[in-house]
């Protein structure tokens, strides 16, 4: 069975995805710059090791793993959401939400549009390429989730989702 059809690996990465965007907002390491990025090396580039696009902020500095957790929650909901809901979802705080949210309508990543329930109020959907993006990432992650789980046992990768999925369901919310 390869990663891309295997279920265990599907479970692991959603439970590690929430457990991803359970960090509380506030001060601290998810909004300072990491010693390490998502696909390793320096948190100051991109998954390929490069500066710029969607990870950075123009400046060369990592403002994309918030903005990655925003565009996974975002292809994970069944709607668009609120900047409140994109906030919740990734553990930050309504401002930031708000930043990222603009700076990913700046790069094409997402959209605001009007919600048909409440015409004062805008929700967040992800442009085309904004989903193109979170399915690739959501690939290369996967593949080296795969990897990473190449010498567990089957029953070993059923424990280990089991575990983190336990973990992700009794975290603590704010």
């Amino acid at each position: 069975m390869t990663a891309a059809d295997d279920p265990q690996i599907d479970a692991i990465a959603d439970a590690l995805g929430r457990l991803r965007g359970l960090r509380r907002p506030g001060p601290g390491p998810q909004h300072a710059a990491h010693a390490q990025g998502p696909f390793g090396g320096h948190a100051g580039h991109g998954p390929h090791g490069h500066r710029g696009g969607p990870f950075a902020d123009g400046r060369g500095r990592m403002a994309g793993l918030a903005r990655l957790r925003m565009l996974e929650a975002l292809a994970a909901a069944s709607h668009p959401l609120s900047v409140s809901e994109i906030g919740e979802a990734i553990g930050v705080d309504q401002p930031r939400a708000s930043r990222l949210v603009q700076q990913a309508v700046e790069l094409d990543l997402v959209r605001r549009e009007a919600d048909p329930d409440d015409a004062r109020r805008t929700r967040i959907a992800l442009t085309d390429e904004g989903r193109g993006f979170a399915r690739s990432v959501r690939g290369e992650r996967r593949a080296a989730l795969g990897s990473a789980l190449d010498g567990f046992t089957d029953d070993e990768r059923a424990e280990l989702a089991r575990l983190l999925t336990k973990l992700a369901d009794a975290w603590p919310r704010g």
